[in-house]
């Protein structure tokens, strides 16, 4: 299961009522470890003046992995933190997600490129 939805929200869903924070709370609180380095990417890129960051940090267990997988999955869950940060996400790999400003094209381009995937390979990750 992605997250653990409370049965309040359960029923705002089947009515089609969920609204925008409900839904990021409900990631924060299913997902800590995606959402901290979410939160801890947002934090650098706004502290910097890159056009954007990357995760270098590995997960170190299999929950952590799991949630990097669940998040970054979801087009969902992707839409609301880029519309609750006012960033741009993208995905290599559930160690190497990157936080990118909204207007990053060259950096966001260079990230999701072929050749930035190719180079991201790491053998002892061949199963992450």
């Amino acid at each position: 299961m992605s997250l653990t939805v409370s049965p309040e929200l359960l029923k705002k869903a089947q009515n089609g009522k969920v609204g925008h924070d409900e839904f990021i709370a409900c990631i924060a609180e299913s997902l800590p470890y995606a959402w901290g380095m979410v939160t801890r990417l947002v934090g650098e890129l706004k502290d910097g003046g890159e056009e954007g960051v990357q995760n270098l940090t590995v997960p170190e267990t299999e929950e952590q992995w799991g949630q990097m997988f669940r998040m970054f999955s979801s087009d969902s869950m992707r839409n609301a933190i880029q519309r609750h940060f006012g960033v741009r996400l993208a995905f290599q790999n559930c160690c190497k997600p990157g936080v990118f400003r909204p207007d990053a094209k060259d950096a966001y381009e260079a990230f999701v490129s072929p050749e930035a995937q190719l180079l991201n390979q790491d053998p002892t990750l061949v199963n992450c």
